[in-house]
């Protein structure tokens, strides 16, 4: 499945399937085809995705995956979530400020 973020704030954001899920899981929304994150709901969500990525930023530090010639050696996930989530922070921010939602699937 593709995720495909909207808001009349921005552009869109899409996301494939295992992203889209591991983020709307982070911000504490139900994996479904279909969804809204509401204005109000946005500073919670943006803070849920600065703390998940502080959290990968150190186990990626701590794991010595923060070198971009570890990725061609085989380690974990070359792209960080700090990459694949700022699109969607940085939609929701502007979201944010016009007061306009955030939805998917819609």
């Amino acid at each position: 499945m593709i995720y495909k973020f909207k808001s009349k704030a921005g552009g869109d954001v899409i996301m494939l399937g295992p992203t889209g899920e591991r983020v709307l899981g982070l911000i504490g929304k139900d994996v479904t085809p279909k969804g809204i994150i509401e204005p109000a709901q946005m500073p919670a969500a943006i803070q849920a995705l600065a703390d998940a990525v502080a959290a990968d930023d150190a186990a990626r530090a701590a794991a010595g995956d923060d070198k971009p010639d570890d990725a061609a050696a085989g380690s974990r996930d070359a792209i960080s979530l700090r990459q694949r989530a700022w699109p969607l922070v940085e939609l929701m921010k502007r979201a944010l400020a016009a007061d306009e939602p955030v939805t998917w699937g819609v």
